[in-house]
């Protein structure tokens, strides 16, 4: 009996079994036929895209809500989050700037340059004693000369004229040269001066004269060398003479002779020197010269 019981339940099993998996069977193919019928992947696949559009569409325009009560970032987070752009004003600042000369001018523009400036030029020409009054002469400043009022560059030319010369003359007096600048070409523009020469070719100049060389003590010491050769010709004979006994008594008479001569030599080497002259002067071009400003000089 028992068997009887167990054979009818599997056999009721098995039956239900088969009729549930027709019927999946039978649904899912139902359902694949109804999808087939009304769409084609292409539109489903255009579904899906309008779909997920709408939804980040969506998601973009809801409001963020922050809650105010958050603890604040880190200050690392947000360095690590921010761009940091050149600052572009500090390095404006930073760089170097072209410090323009601080020209002091006058109340109607001028700028004055004082009497007492000097300048270190060197002549364009050769000047010389043998130079004619009314000769004209010209510098160039070596190294730029500035100040508060003014900045003249290197290069600046300066003229002038030779207002008195003479070669040299008796009583040793050397030759001269005086010299007065008068003009200075300034940024193209002619500017009146009236500077002296205080240093020429390394020498200094008194009064603005050049002068040659004054050789009257030279010259009288120049005179007088006959006589001294002559004495110390005459002492060694008189030595020579004083050796011998025979020749003893006319041993005095060189040495008088000598004495004589050299006495009268020193006495005339002076006027002889008088009626003598100095030195030459002479100076090339490319020499170092001075110049110092005697009045104020205006540059409008």
């Amino acid at each position: 009996m028992r068997r009887i019981v167990r054979s009818t339940l599997i056999i009721a099993s098995l039956y239900m079994v088969s009729i549930n998996q027709s019927h999946a069977f039978d649904l899912d193919m139902t359902v694949e036929d109804e999808i087939r019928k009304n769409y084609s992947p292409s539109q489903l696949v255009d579904d899906v895209n309008k779909k997920g559009t709408a939804l980040e569409k969506k998601i973009q325009s809801t409001p963020v809500v922050v809650d105010e009560n958050l603890p604040a970032l880190p200050s690392i987070l947000k360095q690590a989050n921010s761009t940091k752009k050149p600052d572009v004003t500090s390095s404006i600042e930073d760089s170097p700037k072209i410090v323009q000369p601080n020209y002091k001018t006058l109340k109607n523009g001028t700028i004055k340059i004082k009497a007492g400036t000097s300048f270190d030029v060197k002549s364009s020409v050769k000047i010389s004693d043998w130079q004619r009054k009314g000769t004209k002469v010209s510098f160039t400043l070596q190294g730029s000369k500035s100040s508060r009022r003014y900045f003249i560059p290197p290069g600046t030319t300066f003229y002038g004229e030779i207002i008195n010369s003479h070669q040299p003359q008796i009583t040793c007096n050397g030759g001269l040269v005086v010299i007065k600048v008068d003009t200075m070409i300034y940024k193209g523009q002619r500017v009146p001066i009236t500077a002296y020469v205080t240093r020429a070719d390394d020498k200094k100049i008194f009064f603005n004269n050049i002068k040659g060389e004054r050789n009257y003590i030279k010259t009288t010491w120049k005179k007088g060398s006959w006589g001294r050769a002559l004495f110390g010709k005459m002492a060694g004979i008189t030595a020579d003479l004083g050796s011998d006994g025979p020749t003893l008594i006319l041993a005095p008479f060189p040495f008088a002779y000598g004495t004589v001569c050299l006495g009268l030599n020193t006495i005339t080497s002076p006027i002889c020197a008088f009626f003598s002259k100095g030195g030459h002067i002479s100076i090339p071009a490319g020499s170092t010269f001075r110049i110092k400003l005697v009045e104020d000089a205006m540059i409008n």
